[in-house]
């Protein structure tokens, strides 16, 4: 849910620079579904003076609708404090952490050559990636254009939104991925350990050499793309990730909720043979 989802620097993707006007960024929340289709207009009006082709703006968002479960999702959002040991049982089992070990192995090469350019360890990567999407099992499979167009014209975070919606026509754009591959988590993360769109377009790296960034369906992108985040955030090669730690304090990057950033650095530190 966004509301335990990283809060990114991304953000400042923002609507204004992008030249958007008031009447795009912001519906009135009493308005409801009627208002959506002209309000999807003026957007693709102002989607195309930004930039973006005509092109990639009628592949993306012509038949995109209002939808009502998105609405639902982000209202029925309820804030829970569990304790750590609380929400280490209900996400992580043993299981897990040997089915992320069998991964490290797996993609052994690969996770070495990320460390080498990184500095990022691949206990801590896989560990994201287990914890996001169980290892990728679960990435979600709403659209992802109706799900932030939804709420960008809602008024509750408008401005965030439309700047999400933005940077997913400019993954598009870019030739990264097609929009009916979009899917994802039904506030628009996308990928195997869930990007926001606007962390996609910093952040992503093509990791299998293809000259596309895929974190849909390349595990090589995925991984490269997940160290390469921490990495912009200052991720310090050859330390630890325990709490006090300066790499503990860039996974808080990654998630800004403690328990979450607290179950990242016990998975690795187990997967890694810690105590």
């Amino acid at each position: 849910m966004l509301s335990m989802r990283r809060v990114v620097a991304a953000a400042v993707f923002a609507c204004a620079a992008a030249g958007f006007s008031a009447t795009t960024q912001a519906a009135s929340c009493g308005n409801g579904p009627a208002g959506f289709p002209a309000w999807l207009q003026d957007f693709k009006q102002e989607a195309a003076r930004a930039g973006i082709s005509q092109r990639v703006i009628d592949s993306a968002l012509s038949g995109v609708s209002y939808q009502s479960k998105v609405i639902r999702l982000d209202r029925g959002q309820h804030s829970f404090k569990l304790s750590f040991d609380e929400f280490y049982r209900k996400r992580v089992n043993d299981a897990m952490i040997r089915k992320g070990h069998k991964l490290i192995g797996q993609y052994s090469s690969l996770l070495s050559s990320i460390e080498k350019r990184t500095g990022v360890p691949p206990e801590v990567i896989v560990s994201i990636w287990g914890l996001e999407t169980g290892y990728g099992r679960n990435s979600g499979s709403m659209a992802t254009f109706p799900s932030l167009a939804t709420l960008a014209y809602d008024c509750r975070r408008s401005a965030f939104f439309t700047g999400e919606l933005l940077a997913a026509l400019k993954i598009v754009q870019r030739g990264d991925i097609a929009p009916a591959q979009m899917r994802g988590a039904w506030a628009g993360e996308l990928g195997q350990t869930q990007f926001l769109a606007s962390s996609y377009l910093r952040f992503a790296v093509d990791g299998d050499g293809n000259g596309r960034r895929d974190l849909i369906n390349s595990v090589p992108d995925v991984l490269a793309s997940t160290a390469n985040y921490l990495r912009a955030y200052g991720w310090q090669p050859g330390q630890g990730w325990e709490p006090g730690t300066t790499n503990y304090n860039v996974l808080h990057q990654w998630n800004k909720a403690d328990v979450y950033v607290k179950t990242i650095s016990v998975m690795a530190s187990k997967m890694a043979g810690r105590s």
